[in-house]
């Protein structure tokens, strides 16, 4: 199956990572760009292992997803549920592991991955290759936000008080 990932180091704990990472409503909107509307199914009132949610992207396309591994600070999974007719699989990774390196001494790698599959199989020629493209792209785009929101006091205010 195709995947695409991205990187960033962050210059906050991989605890106040986590949470920024996992930041709901305003919150999230303020610093998602990928996002529109999120919120949790089923009476959940906080991300955990099998709780589902309801993401709508600021493009349009929809995903009923659930938590496969929830494990704080170091990772989170999901995998999509219900989603647009073009996916036939699709799943996410985040990871988060303290990083030493320079800079940010006591900062956190945040490795991202998303792993798909297309259908109908007859179009899986075509739609990867702009698969990889757009949700590169787009991974990309929303790791980098994540960054920027870790360096936002504002932020990191909200998940560590």
């Amino acid at each position: 199956m195709p995947q695409v990932s991205a990187r960033a180091i962050v210059p906050v704990s991989p605890e106040t990572a986590f949470a920024v990472s996992q930041t709901t409503g305003e919150l999230r909107l303020r610093w998602d760009p990928f996002i529109r509307q999120q919120h949790f199914l089923d009476g959940a009132t906080a991300p955990d292992k099998g709780v589902r949610t309801f993401t709508r992207a600021r493009v349009g396309p929809r995903m009923v997803s659930r938590y496969v591994s929830w494990r704080p600070p170091t990772s989170v999974g999901m995998t999509m549920v219900e989603g647009p007719w073009f996916f036939a699989t699709f799943g996410g990774g985040w990871r988060f592991t303290a990083y030493d390196g320079e800079p940010p001494v006591g900062g956190t790698e945040a490795v991202w991955k998303y792993t798909y599959s297309i259908r109908p199989t007859w179009l899986r020629f075509v739609a990867e290759p702009i698969g990889q493209w757009l949700l590169g792209r787009e991974i990309r785009a929303r790791i980098d936000a994540f960054a920027r929101a870790c360096a936002d006091p504002e932020i990191v205010a909200a998940v560590t008080d």
